[in-house]
């Protein structure tokens, strides 16, 4: 979980985020996240699944096709943005 992490910091780092708290257990992750508010919530997080999955893959593809079904699909779609 140290990689997804890691990863999500960057990413918040260079959309200017601010990471106010990130807990991650073997099969989810919570962040509290502070933010510029004419940023979209929808995008911010939109941008955190595609850039992590993209970074997961690269790095452990192997073990992660034995795991998905469908390649690069890391995330549930958990939030519903209209």
């Amino acid at each position: 979980m140290d990689a997804i992490k890691q990863k999500i910091q960057s990413i918040a780092d260079a959309h200017h985020c601010e990471i106010v708290a990130m807990e991650t257990d073997k099969d989810h992750v919570h962040i509290l996240l502070g933010y510029d508010t004419t940023d979209s919530v929808c995008n911010i997080v939109k941008t955190l699944k595609q850039e992590t999955t993209h970074h997961l893959w690269q790095r452990f593809g192997p073990f992660l096709a034995k795991h998905y079904w469908k390649k690069r699909i890391f995330w549930s779609d958990g939030i519903l943005c209209l």
